[in-house]
């Protein structure tokens, strides 16, 4: 049977850090506040704030939203961002995607101050991780990825690592994470030719693809470490990833679940930023 690497004890470890770090600010006069900009109301971005705003309660950083109309034409929401861009207490930002399709949302990721961009939009700080430096903002569910795999110590020096989704939120940068620490990568999607034989071979498989349960045995070997970052709804309507747990977890040597796996890990990266940007304003 696989290890199964959960997410909690990642994400507390991210959180306990976290809160040292408050305490350490609220004495020096700082309170740490996230500002999170909210265009309409997306049930799904508004779940996703209040997990938000707890998890801000919990490590005592304050949540602030910012909700604005879903007609807002791009200038306004441009004038909007440049208040909080411009507010001495506001320390990340955070705005939800996608935005509705009449926004431009490439001159948004531009317009966000790259100093407080906790979610790693503005295209500064992509640039970063491209040149190899990840200490800074990363897209927040790549890099619990890395958490993750770091915090269960699995090897990457060397490994195979292949990653099966293509995108600048998590494929790419993944992959440039991944290369950081020296490992070899190979960046596959759902067009890729053979791709069970090249995650058959890999020493780590992170799958992104958005297919309830795709990949089963097949895809993996005894030694495999398989980071699910996938979220879909399986035949009953229950949240499941890309790959079939129950099966994969028979053949492969580490697997992490969904739920309570990557996800659970993201929120804590996202605050964890929050830190990252108020020293970057100091």
């Amino acid at each position: 049977m696989a290890n199964i690497l959960k997410g909690k004890v990642v994400a507390d470890s991210i959180k306990e850090n976290i809160k040292e770090n408050v305490l350490k600010l609220k004495a020096e006069g700082i309170s740490p506040t996230l500002g999170i900009l909210r265009v309409g109301k997306n049930p799904d971005d508004i779940a996703y704030e209040r997990s938000i705003l707890k998890n801000c309660e919990n490590v005592g950083i304050n949540g602030v939203v910012y909700e604005v109309k879903e007609d807002i034409t791009t200038e306004e929401l441009v004038n909007k961002l440049n208040i909080l861009n411009n507010d001495a207490n506001i320390h990340g930002i955070l705005i939800f995607r996608p935005l509705p399709k009449h926004i431009d949302e490439k001159l948004i990721s531009n317009t966000i101050n790259p100093l407080k961009d906790v979610d790693c939009m503005n295209p500064l700080n992509l640039e970063k991780i491209f040149e190899g430096n990840t200490d800074g903002f990363a897209p927040c569910t790549p890099k619990a990825a890395m958490k993750i795999l770091e915090y269960y110590d699995i090897p990457l020096e060397g490994a195979n690592a292949v990653v099966v989704n293509r995108s600048m939120v998590v494929g790419k940068p993944l992959s440039m994470m991944l290369l950081s620490k020296n490992a070899t990568v190979t960046i596959c999607h759902s067009r890729t030719k053979n791709l069970s034989k090249l995650t058959n071979e890999a020493d780590i498989v992170v799958t992104a693809l958005g297919r309830a349960k795709f990949f089963d045995e097949e895809y993996f070997n005894e030694n495999s470490t398989v980071i699910d970052v996938g979220i879909s709804l399986d035949e009953q309507g229950k949240i499941c990833g890309d790959v079939n747990t129950e099966i994969v977890s028979n053949i492969a040597k580490n697997v992490t679940p969904v739920p309570g796996g990557v996800g659970s890990v993201t929120t804590s990266i996202l605050l964890s930023h929050v830190i990252v940007a108020i020293n970057n304003l100091k």
